[in-house]
């Protein structure tokens, strides 16, 4: 038998990370909450996503993904860039008990160094991202 109990060898006191359903799968399509240029972004990869054989991989508020820019100015479409989901459709469910949607899948473009590419973001933010990501918590007019 091991030397080390069970308690001891458990994680000490972590804060509790709230449930949040992966509604954005790779390949859909999202708009661009930021003033970067890019209107529109497709999800190739999301980045840390353990799954099962077969399932397709999806993200959820906060995440990080890597996405490619669809519709904007001819110098960044075709490009890939890291990203981070703002806003997601499908409810999200609060400690609280109470839940929130919102009208649109977003995300915001980020730089490889954990910057962001642009200098504003449009709309709401999720707490949720906002509490991962203190980049964008600085730069949200609006945290919902």
């Amino acid at each position: 038998m091991s030397g080390k109990s069970r308690a001891v060898s458990a994680k000490g006191v972590e804060e509790f990370k709230n449930y949040i359903t992966r509604a954005i799968p790779v390949q859909a399509v999202i708009t661009c909450a930021d003033n970067s240029g890019a209107k529109t972004l497709m999800v190739i990869q999301v980045s840390k996503f353990k799954g099962r054989k077969g399932r397709i991989p999806a993200a959820s508020v906060g995440d990080h993904v890597t996405v490619v820019v669809k519709k904007g100015p001819p110098d960044l479409r075709r490009q890939t860039f890291g990203a981070v989901i703002v806003r997601q459709k499908y409810p999200v469910r609060r400690i609280a008990g109470n839940r929130i949607s919102f009208e649109d899948n977003a995300a915001v473009i980020m730089t490889p160094e954990g910057e962001m590419k642009g200098t504003d973001i449009k709309g709401p933010v999720a707490s949720e991202a906002a509490e991962q990501w203190p980049r964008i918590a600085n730069l949200s007019s609006m945290i919902v």
